[in-house]
């Protein structure tokens, strides 16, 4: 494997925080109702998850060849939580867009 776990995982808190600081500017444009806004910064937050997965899919792969034998260790786990937590925040994200919406469109 070409990239240390250390690595992996700064990847991981890295666009893992993006991409949920992009999915919570997502919600703040949608409750002003600038949705075009709203779904930029959706699209923005799945470029950084799609990051995300590529970094935790190679250090996946790189175990199942048997390269590389990941510890579980504090620091995995931490790197994992971010990119779940930004995986969440997104799909409720999506939700309250969806909300605002029928908001906004109610009070036309």
């Amino acid at each position: 494997m070409g990239i240390s776990l250390e690595e992996i995982v700064t990847e991981l808190v890295v666009n893992g925080g993006d991409a949920k600081s992009k999915a919570i500017q997502a919600i703040r444009a949608a409750k002003i109702g600038d949705f075009n806004t709203a779904e930029q910064r959706i699209q923005e937050c799945n470029e950084s998850l799609n990051k995300a997965h590529k970094f935790q899919t190679e250090i996946i792969q790189a175990e199942t060849r048997g390269e590389n034998k990941a510890e579980i260790s504090l620091l995995m786990v931490h790197g994992q939580d971010h990119l779940m937590n930004a995986i969440t925040t997104k799909d409720l994200a999506l939700e309250m867009i969806d909300m605002y919406k029928i908001i906004f469109k109610k009070n036309d």
